[in-house]
């Protein structure tokens, strides 16, 4: 298993919309193995191909206190969402350090293959439906602070183009 390197917003590869995952292989087990290390390491909940350059729809979440429960959503669609919000505090590991309000679904039905390329259906609520939501945003090429206000958005772009020029 190998740690990925994960895209800082603003990388306009954020903004590619993923395509689908042809086949559950080998190379897609690699890569999921290398995305459930590389968003432990990197103390995240979740983690989509689009954020490590690969542009396939593939998101691995572990939402467990014990960080030890990945869950694999490979093609991953939203079937349904209930029409109460709720507004969190949300980060992530593309925008590192920034954290701000979106409001998203409270629960969510999507479906997807699994790890052994099973179909499946899942009824999500709280954290975990929120998880999913986030993590399909980056599947589309949307990253959270797209949500927030232009104001908001120009300073945090501001924020992070200053902290990779201060990082390199």
């Amino acid at each position: 298993m190998a740690l990925l390197p994960i895209l800082c917003y603003p990388d306009p590869r954020l903004h590619k919309v993923a395509k689908p995952v042809q086949a559950v292989d080998a190379r897609i087990h690699a890569l999921i193995d290398d995305m459930v290390e590389t968003m432990y390491e990197a103390g995240g909940i979740g983690l989509a191909a689009s954020q490590i350059d690969v542009h396939e729809r593939l998101v691995v979440i572990d939402t467990s206190e014990e960080r030890n429960q990945p869950m694999v959503l490979i093609n991953p669609e939203i079937t349904w969402m209930n029409e109460e919000r709720v507004k969190g505090e949300e980060g992530c590991l593309s925008v590192p350090g920034i954290y701000d309000g979106v409001e998203r679904a409270t629960q969510v039905k999507v479906t997807a293959l699994d790890r052994d390329g099973q179909s499946r259906t899942i009824e999500a609520e709280g954290m975990l439906a929120i998880c999913i939501q986030h993590e399909l945003d980056h599947l589309m090429g949307k990253v959270f602070v797209e949500y927030l206000s232009p104001l908001k958005q120009g300073r945090i772009k501001t924020k992070m183009v200053k902290a990779q020029k201060a990082g390199r």
